[in-house]
């Protein structure tokens, strides 16, 4: 079978044992601050397993795109090494939510595997939880035991550790004993030699897991003690390239067809062959693997950046680069075009790709771009540190400094090293890794206790759609602790006019009056695992009371105002640029909006005054609210509604219309277009490769705006002695300015050739180098002028001049060149590392660099150290 059958075959399987087929859910995270991505199966059904919303459906299979590549489960280092480890990864599973479990759990996995997709039973062991005498004193899984036993033979199930058959969601929340399946691909004459027994759970690249069945029935609380769970569940979770690889008849992943389109389009546009060379294909593996990473990331929303998840997206996309540029030789773009193969072979199961095709490819394009410069700067850092080193092991602290500042790889540092005959300092390397990471998990680690359950209430209704205050019963609460915001409290209500923070929009603030008249602020409001939690700073003594909630007003109304502005602001675009411009991504605060869209040009002056004017036309234009909540999602596509990629949607949604402008939303809106007041946008500009944003205002920030415009040209005026037209006044002293300056351009040139001959009878003789270090009194270009004026005149010439700027410091070397090359001086490292003294940096080239920096009173500092240079 093909890999698109098998998938088909799974599916069909689960839908005649009543389960419902849904959707995968988006790889990026959203609503869970304790995940970026979907690392397994199960996180977008956290909510049931939790008990936090009533399950609809008992019975649910899928087939979920995965990512490891942070946290806990990083299986990033492992990919190329090996044939059966992914960064992103299909998981097949089915659910049971208090229905059905161990009998019917293992059952049909068997049948499955061994009636419907005809896999060899002598082939496959399996093992079951053996029990643990640590704090928890858990039990061997008998129960799980005894079913194998019943379908297999007892020398084929296999005890397992708690490392290994207990899953658990994370330091705290559900968790329980599984049994694992996994299938031995070996040789009949391998099998005769060793028992696959014996290597299950080895990392041996043939007897491999197959298939994880997770049976959730204990509560892991914050003291780490366990509790029965009300409800038992199944969670079950299969690799779907590892089914290819056994049903295909082959050894790796990478033989199957999920891959080797793929691969055959880089061996095409590299001239590789796979198969030929290891190191060639580790770096095929690594490339073929990496952009399907890549290219659903971005189809979810989620665009290369600098933090957070984006952070991960470009590390994975760089180290796929790095491993083209290193072993392919591709100093040119190219996974770019990898696209199109992916989509051809995977956007029937996963549409987004088709949909989003060619932002992708815009996106990792750029990408490339960036990173191979960053390369380019890389080598020739590197080489610095190494003509500056002392010995021949280079320092880890400054292969650090590469890494951390620009990106340059560690393991392409070795390399290179390796080839010079160098060694690199790998302890001094990873000690300064540790000390970064161990600041940046300081800064983050968030200490929670165990939920204080004060009353029952399976499902917190959110009523701010009506009403800002209302009268609420807590719930629960606990105590959260981190280096940031200090002690908080976490309180779950019954219901709640609080809006969570979601969909771009930022959470509510407000407060809680208790019957006293006491008052408890509620600083931000979150949702999580389909929960609306408000964080407190305080919490009430009695919390059985009932209390008034009541939401910030004014926030609220400029919130929704800006939020209104964003859908009014979508539409506009795509009536003026055209319908290909699709929503990337908002923010939406009380005093600004952000939106990303997709687009592949600057807009014009011309287009961005068309959108300010169609968006203020339907604030002018007294649009009302048209709400309609519940709809059923495919009622709200036909009727036009805008569904924005990446995002989750139920079965049941919610839309907003204003006139023209449908879209699918659960943030909160104005009840007229004409409450918006005044939209203006502030600024525009590209986030990345295809994608632009804009930032906006509404309602009292325009006013304010204006105010502030108005007040500055007041000033302006009275600056220009209340000139009639001050636009005249100020073209005028600009021409002025401009005569000006080039009398002043023409004085200190003639200063510096003046300065010339009394600085050349200054100079100092230093190991046959004409050195002077000194501190002048002339603008960057005179200074710049002097000294090639003065190169022009002298050989074997080290020139370091030193000058204040409006209270800025410049720092300027000049080095003859054949110092340069005979003497391995280097004008901008020099400058870099004495850019220090004066707080700042620069650079240039090897015979002329400045350095710019904010303190002049390091200059003379500068100017001293000069001279070591030359001994």
């Amino acid at each position: 079978m093909n890999s698109k059958d098998i998938r088909t075959q799974f599916l069909n399987f689960f839908k005649e044992k009543n389960h419902k087929i849904v959707p995968s859910a988006p790889m990026v995270i959203k609503d869970d601050p304790t995940l970026m991505f979907t690392n397994a199966g199960m996180n977008q059904f956290k909510e049931f397993f939790l008990g936090n919303s009533v399950v609809k459906n008992k019975r649910v299979s899928d087939t979920q795109k995965c990512l490891r590549v942070s946290g806990k489960h990083n299986d990033l280092e492992e990919v190329g090494k090996d044939t059966y480890h992914h960064t992103m990864f299909e998981m097949l599973g089915n659910w049971s939510f208090g229905d059905y479990f161990k009998t019917e759990a293992i059952a049909w996995a068997w049948e499955l595997l061994t009636d419907i997709l005809k896999i060899d039973k002598d082939s496959l062991y399996v093992s079951v939880f053996e029990g643990s005498d640590d704090a928890d004193k858990l039990g061997m899984d008998t129960e799980a035991y005894d079913l194998w036993s019943a379908i297999v033979p007892k020398d084929r199930i296999i005890m397992g550790n708690k490392k290994d058959n207990f899953w658990e969601m994370g330091d705290q929340g559900p968790c329980g004993p599984c049994s694992e399946i996994h299938v031995d691909i070996r040789s009949a004459e391998e099998k005769a030699k060793i028992s696959g027994a014996s290597l299950v759970n080895k990392d041996h690249p043939l007897v491999v897991e197959i298939w994880n069945l997770v049976f959730m029935q204990y509560n892991r609380k914050a003291d780490g003690s366990l509790e029965p769970l009300p409800e038992k569940h199944v969670d079950t979770g299969m690799g779907f390239e590892r089914l290819c690889m056994v049903l295909q008849g082959v050894q790796s992943n990478y033989d199957t067809d999920v891959f080797t389109p793929i691969i055959r389009e880089i061996e095409a546009i590299t001239g590789k062959d796979y198969g030929k060379k290891e190191e060639t294909d580790i770096a095929i593996r690594v490339i073929a693997d990496h952009i399907r990473a890549v290219a659903f990331s971005i189809a979810d929303g989620q665009l290369p950046s600098n933090t957070g998840a984006g952070y991960v997206i470009r590390r994975i996309l760089r180290r796929a680069i790095r491993y083209g540029f290193t072993f392919l030789n591709t100093k040119e773009p190219f996974m770019y075009r990898l696209v199109n193969v992916l989509t051809e072979n995977m956007g029937t199961a996963f549409p987004e790709l088709k949909e989003q095709r060619q932002l992708i490819e815009n996106v990792v394009k750029e990408e490339e771009h960036s990173f191979l410069h960053t390369l380019e700067q890389g080598l020739v850092l590197l080489d610095n540190v190494v003509k500056q080193s002392n010995g021949k092991e280079i320092s880890g602290r400054k292969a650090f400094e590469l890494y951390d500042t620009y990106g340059f790889p560690i393991d392409l540092t070795g390399l290179i090293l390796e080839e010079k005959g160098y060694t690199l300092d790998e302890k001094g390397f990873h000690e300064a890794m540790q000390e970064q990471k161990n600041r940046s998990r300081s800064a983050s680690e968030v200490a929670k206790a165990d939920w204080e359950i004060l009353m029952n209430d399976s499902e917190q209704e959110f009523v701010g759609y009506d009403v800002l205050e209302t009268k609420v019963k807590l719930v629960k609460y606990r105590k959260v602790t981190s280096k940031k915001e200090g002690e908080q409290y976490q309180v779950v209500f019954n219901l709640t006019p609080f809006y969570p923070e979601g969909g771009g929009q930022v959470g509510d603030k407000g407060y809680l009056e208790a019957p006293n008249g006491d008052v408890f602020y509620i600083v931000d409001t979150k949702k999580e695992n389909n929960e609306i939690v408000h964080f407190a700073k305080h919490l009430p003594k009695n919390t059985s009371e009932t209390f008034k909630a009541v939401v910030d007003k004014k926030q609220r109304q400029r919130t929704a105002a800006n939020h209104t502005a964003t859908h009014l602001l979508h539409q506009a675009l795509r009536e003026i640029l055209g319908t290909h411009v699709e929503q990337k991504g908002s923010a939406v605060h009380s005093k600004y909006l952000r939106f990303d869209f997709s687009h592949f040009a600057k807009l014009t002056v011309e287009e961005l005054r068309a959108v300010e004017n169609f968006v203020n036309a339907r604030i002018d234009g007294q649009l009302p609210l048209q709400e309609n909540r519940n709809v059923p999602m495919e009622d709200a596509m036909k009727e036009g509604a805008m569904a924005l990629f990446g995002e989750k949607y139920g079965d049941a949604v919610r839309t907003i219309r204003f006139g023209q402008s449908i879209e699918l939303c659960g943030g909160t809106h104005v009840k007229n277009t004409a409450d918006i007041w005044h939209f203006k946008i502030k600024s525009e500009g590209a986030v990345a490769a295809g994608v632009r944003r804009i930032e906006a205002i509404t309602l009292d920030a325009v006013k304010d705006f204006y105010y502030q415009n108005n007040r500055s040209l007041f000033e302006i005026k009275d600056l220009l002695n209340n000139a009639q037209d001050p636009v005249k006044a100020v073209e005028a002293l600009q021409a002025e300015n401009i005569r000006l300056k080039k009398e002043v351009e023409v004085l200190l040139k003639d200063k510096a050739k003046n300065l010339k001959g009394e600085l050349l009878s200054e100079l100092e003789e230093v190991n046959g180098i004409n050195f002077m270090a000194k501190k002048l009194d002339l603008d960057a270009a005179g200074i710049k002028d002097l000294s090639f004026e003065m190169g022009n005149s002298h050989n074997n010439l080290f020139l370091l001049f030193g000058t204040e700027q409006n209270g800025k410091a410049l720092l300027s070397c000049y080095i003859s060149k054949e110092l340069v090359s005979e003497k391995n001086l280097n004008a901008g490292t020099i400058v870099r590392e004495l850019g220090k003294f004066i707080l700042g940096g620069g650079g240039g080239q090897p015979f002329f660099a400045t350095a710019g920096g904010k303190n002049p009173a390091g200059i003379d500092e500068a100017l001293a150290k000069a001279k070591e240079y030359l001994n």
